[in-house]
């Protein structure tokens, strides 16, 4: 079983599970695999949050799939984050 991290730290290979939880259907999960290019907080554009400056913060995970493609994850309580062997080289 891989190691569920909370040190997002550039380089390291993740995999990002999310869920939705659905009261009928149950919840609907899904991942997505990379190497960890951003790790920080932002502010959405939120109009009805009533915090500080009326926006609300988020943790984002910024990672680079294999093909190259940038994901930017929105983490929150629903969120699991666990560190992925690296393939050796040359597979």
């Amino acid at each position: 079983m891989a190691q569920e991290i909370t040190d997002y730290s550039p380089g390291a290979r993740v995999r990002v599970f999310q869920q939705i939880p659905r009261a009928a259907s149950g919840s609907l999960q899904t991942s997505v695999e990379g190497v960890i290019v951003e790790y920080g907080q932002a502010k959405t554009g939120s109009w009805f949050a009533h915090t500080k400056d009326g926006r609300v913060w988020l943790d984002r995970l910024t990672l680079k799939k294999d093909d190259g493609e940038m994901v930017v994850c929105n983490l929150d309580q629903y969120s699991r984050v666990e560190l992925v062997e690296s393939a050796p080289a040359g597979d």
